[in-house]
């Protein structure tokens, strides 16, 4: 089986693992209540910033690798029509958008980052790459999604009305209602008052990086930039997995929630919390699950085990 099937597979059972883990003493200190209102002390600009020095000490890129799973995960980015845009929230140093700039002509990217350390190891990586006709498909600019809603170029308040009515609309008779039709896209282009929303919103490890309080209002703006019908993909650690289980217990700050020797932050999801999350936002789901790999350390010959939450949601109609 190839390196890429290997996120595909089910090496393990999630539930016996849940079981294994919680019977174990030495780990209960994870599951305990978390009464601390220490998460809501640190000022979003603390997080942006440890973000930041992060970047600064990886910066040679060799830390994140090109992600050539996500087209085999999210197939809907390699069939998708052409020129669809694709948010991608949170791009780090461009290893979520480098397979998807590969796999798909004419597919067009506008990343952000609250790290402008990151952005700029973006678009190095993107500039060395063999891609072509980049700079028209390629559009880096600098956002922190978990403190204000998404700039206005990406879709205005106008725009975002027309989805609402787009969404109404469906109950009423197609035919009446074709002039504010949104499937008519030309008529958003040639009002030039914005991109005209996104096809696609990727969130691949991001969201954890949050504080859990923030949460919900990123899920929100996620969906009020999408046109409807459009798919949100998203992808991040998930209760249990090894990361998860190698915090010590002074690095709690909440219920699930860490926090590294760098400042940065660590979520830990199951797949109800994503639920909650993305349907209560307006999202449908289409699927949620646990993505279970086992793989072995090389050096020491040691089992790991990994797991993450694997979703898509849509915006209705």
């Amino acid at each position: 089986m190839g390196r890429e099937a290997e996120y595909f597979s089910k090496d393990f059972d999630w539930k016996k693992l849940k079981q294994e883990v919680e019977s174990n003493p030495s780990l209960s200190y994870h599951f305990q209540p978390f009464d601390s209102i220490s998460p809501s002390l640190r000022s979003p600009s603390q997080d942006s910033q440890a973000w930041n020095q992060f970047h600064i000490r990886h910066s040679t890129g060799r830390f994140f690798k090109e992600r050539r799973y996500l087209l085999k995960e999210f197939p809907e980015l390699l069939s998708c029509d052409e020129y669809s845009k694709v948010l991608e929230v949170g791009c780090g140093n461009g290893s979520t958008a480098l397979p998807i700039l590969r796999g798909r002509d004419n597919i067009i990217i506008y990343a952000c980052d609250c790290s402008n350390e990151a952005l700029e190891r973006a678009n190095k990586m993107i500039e060395v790459s063999n891609v072509g006709s980049v700079a028209h498909r390629f559009h880096l600019f600098h956002y922190d999604f978990s403190t204000s809603g998404f700039p206005k170029w990406l879709a205005c308040d106008s725009c975002k009305g027309h989805f609402l009515q787009k969404q109404h609309d469906q109950f009423s008779d197609a035919e009446e209602n074709k002039d504010i039709s949104l499937n008519n896209s030309s008529a958003l282009r040639e009002s030039n008052c914005c991109t005209g929303g996104v096809d696609f919103v990727t969130l691949i490890f991001t969201l954890s990086a949050a504080p859990l309080h923030r949460m919900p209002a990123v899920t929100r703006e996620c969906f009020s930039v999408l046109k409807p019908g459009g798919l949100l993909l998203f992808r991040d650690y998930g209760l249990y997995d090894m990361t998860m289980l190698r915090f010590e217990p002074d690095k709690r700050v909440g219920f699930r929630e860490y926090m590294r020797s760098d400042g940065t932050r660590s979520y830990f999801f199951c797949t109800d919390t994503v639920r909650d999350l993305f349907t209560g936002s307006g999202f449908n789901e289409l699927e949620l699950e646990y993505c279970c790999v086992k793989s072995i350390n090389r050096r020491t010959g040691k089992s790991m085990h990994r797991v993450w939450v694997h979703g898509k949601f849509q915006k209705p109609f």
